[in-house]
């Protein structure tokens, strides 16, 4: 088994699945590139038995078809050091030794059977929908920040899916927080559900390219598929029933905060560095057309606040947030205004984006107060 191929198109594709091996696997041969050569077509594979993403290239020359695992640090830092040149990979299929030849320069890995290497899952019987590369991208950034890092709550800890003839939903919490993304111009005409985790989900957002190139998925009660260009990731999905999240959004908020989305990040910001460092609590004050934050750390006697104008329909009121989940929810957010609509200090506030371009997106953001320090 034998091919020449660029050593920059062979990193670049080995870099766009290497996000899925892991540190501390099961299976040691899991600390490999799994390389498949059929005809001109080299298939790279990496795999951390939850998760396997693999990427297609076509190759310069191909002698003898086959397939070897191939030591992963070792090989992505060794194409690291060249320049944009051929590289010639030779593999004994007795030993599965592994020759690379680059320009004057000879290296020798140590590699193994590839046969042994864990087969991917096949989605069979699945339902499937397609959906744009920027659309899936833009849904995984605006939710995955919000979704649970509880291993003892693990439906929390992905990104709920849901599609119907109504829509597509993403949603993700850890009771603190929530964030529903929705779009109505994907639809199917059966109703399906189910979640996601978050380190492919993590890994899918750091591949996907910013533009319209169709995403096929796949999926059935275990497994998900991802189709794009030339990569291709499976995924074990989470298993159990996710929260109902519906009953926590609040029905009726008669408080509306408007605020230019910018200049009231910024002051979350500088406000939160004078917070106590457990709560990260900021109190809003709002009454008639001014928001006071507020700020303070009484164990090192710091305090802030910053005066805003905004526009505000309903009541005076007093209401405390984490900082840190503002700023969180305001920082992936992209219109000029926000809304953050409100019923009472006890209850979750919600922030939704203000005149959104995308007349088939609806963002909704969901944050719980937290209890205002008696002064």
């Amino acid at each position: 088994m034998k091919f020449i191929v660029s050593s920059n198109l062979l990193l670049k594709q080995l870099q766009s699945i290497s996000g899925v091996l892991s540190t501390n696997n099961a299976l040691p041969i899991l600390d490999n590139f799994l390389f498949e050569l059929r005809e001109n077509e080299l298939q790279v594979s990496a795999s951390d038995l939850e998760t396997t993403m693999t990427a297609r290239l076509t190759v310069d020359m191909a002698e003898d078809e086959g397939m070897v695992a191939i030591p992963a640090k070792l090989l992505l830092d060794t194409l690291k050091t060249f320049a944009d040149i051929p590289v010639t990979l030779d593999i004994d299929k007795e030993n599965f030794g592994v020759s690379l030849i680059a320009g004057e320069g000879k290296y020798r890995l140590a590699g193994q059977n590839g046969e042994e290497y864990p087969a991917t899952e096949q989605i069979e019987g699945g339902n499937g929908f397609k959906i744009e590369a920027d659309i899936l991208h833009n849904a995984i950034s605006k939710t995955i920040f919000a979704a649970s890092t509880d291993e003892l709550r693990p439906t929390m800890t992905g990104i709920f899916c849901e599609i119907n003839s109504e829509g597509l939903t993403f949603v993700a919490t850890d009771a603190h927080k929530l964030v529903r993304y929705r779009r109505k111009d994907i639809t199917t005409e059966e109703s399906a559900s189910f979640i996601l985790p978050k380190k492919p989900m993590n890994q899918l957002k750091n591949t996907l390219v910013a533009d319209d190139v169709p995403v096929e998925i796949e999926f059935n009660e275990k497994n998900a598929r991802f189709v794009f260009k030339n990569l291709t990731m499976t995924c074990r999905l989470i298993d159990g029933k996710y929260p109902n999240y519906m009953a926590v959004i609040p029905p009726e908020n008669p408080n509306k905060l408007t605020l230019d989305r910018s200049p009231f990040l910024n002051a979350i910001r500088r406000v939160s560095l004078f917070s106590n460092q457990t709560t990260y609590q900021v109190k809003f004050k709002i009454a008639g057309t001014e928001l006071l934050l507020k700020a303070e750390d009484q164990d090192y006697s710091s305090e802030a606040e910053e005066r805003l104008n905004c526009h505000f329909e309903g009541n005076d009121m007093q209401i405390g947030f984490n900082s840190k989940f503002m700023l969180e929810m305001l920082n992936s957010l992209e219109t000029d205004q926000v809304v953050m609509e409100m019923s009472e200090p006890n209850r979750a506030g919600l922030i939704l984006p203000l005149d959104s371009e995308d007349k088939d997106e609806d963002i909704l953001m969901l944050v719980m107060p937290v209890m205002l320090n008696q002064q």
